[in-house]
């Protein structure tokens, strides 16, 4: 990992976006990979959690 800060923000009524270099983990402790930019699920719908897919825009 680079020492660039990450830059974490959330859309409206949509997910929450990720960009830049973090390490995202599983309640255990577990590595979840990721490329340099992912979508979170705030909605809880995904069939892909923690990831969105955007399953909110089927409302």
């Amino acid at each position: 990992m680079s020492t660039k800060k990450p830059h974490i923000f959330r859309k409206s009524a949509g997910p929450i976006v990720v960009i830049g270099d973090v390490k995202l983990t599983d309640e255990e402790g577990k590595p979840l990979e990721h490329g340099p930019r992912f979508s979170l699920c705030s909605c809880g719908k995904s069939a892909k959690l923690p990831f969105c897919d955007g399953a909110h825009k089927e409302v």
